[in-house]
This record gives C-alpha cells, sequence and structure tokens, in this order.
C-alpha cells in the first residue's frame, strides 16, 4: 500500500526523487519505476506500481466491451499512462505534459491513497487538505467494521 505524504523538490530538468516507501512498494510488482496519468478529477497526477493498471482492468472488464464510457477510460487511463524508471538515487523524470497538467514548478507533494498515490503541486495539496479533514471528519462514522 502507498502510505505518507512527502514533499521533495522538482529540479530544472523535470525530475523528482520518488519517496523511498513509495519505491518500495513498486518494486513488489517487478518493476523498478511507477506509473502515472493525468488524473481526470483534477490538476493533479495519480499513479502506482504495475498492479494499479490491473486493478483497472478488471473494473473496466467489467463493463460492456462496446460502452462509450468503457472505451473513453481505456484510452484515458491506459493511452495516457507512462512507466517511469526510477534513476540510480530514486528520481523519474516527469514528462512536461505531466508538468502542465498538474502544475508541477518547484515543490512536488506525493500523497499515499492505498492502491495508488497522487501527485500535487506542494501549495495546491495543502489548499486541499484543510476540506479533506473536514470531510473525513463528517463522514468518519459511514466507514464500517469488517
Amino acid at each position: 500500500m502507498f502510505l505518507s505524504s512527502v514533499t521533495n523538490n522538482l529540479d530544472a530538468k523535470g525530475r523528482v526523487s520518488v519517496p523511498a516507501n513509495f519505491r518500495s512498494q513498486c518494486a513488489i510488482s517487478g518493476f523498478e519505476g511507477v506509473v502515472l496519468w493525468p488524473s481526470l478529477d483534477g490538476a493533479y497526477l495519480e499513479g502506482g506500481d504495475l498492479s494499479v493498471l490491473g486493478h483497472y482492468q478488471d473494473m473496466l472488464d467489467r463493463m460492456d466491451m462496446y460502452d462509450e464510457g468503457r472505451e473513453a477510460l481505456e484510452l484515458v487511463i491506459f493511452g495516457e499512462s507512462e512507466k517511469l524508471g526510477f534513476d540510480s538515487t530514486g528520481r523519474i523524470g516527469l514528462p512536461a505534459q505531466f508538468r502542465e497538467h498538474a502544475g508541477l514548478t518547484g515543490r512536488v507533494t506525493f500523497v499515499g491513497r492505498g492502491r495508488k498515490f497522487e501527485v500535487w503541486d506542494e501549495d495546491a495539496h495543502a489548499a486541499r487538505r484543510a476540506a479533506l479533514r473536514e470531510t473525513a471528519l463528517a463522514n468518519r462514522h459511514r466507514m464500517k467494521p469488517i
């Protein structure tokens, strides 16, 4: 699972260090890197190890083969995804279109989401975090014990 939030610097060449615990999680899937794609939900990136794409494929397989929504999701998720390998220091190079989509220019925050993670501009994520805490507090009673 991808846990915690870590902020690192984006260098002038568009490289950023992936948190060590995220790198360890990705290595379990057999790929020394991450998979990233521009989020459909806002100005940030979504990512994970190779298994997250398998999870998405399983969900899409439950949809009708000729469903327009399925086709659109496949094209956006798989067609816009990039496999980005780690360099010797654990960094990845973020493609320019990813940096532009998420507004990444300086400090980059990685946010664990269990099976996947998000990559945010530090200030954008900080602004969002306060609202999320309020929503989580208001909805915590909805979590049911297993």
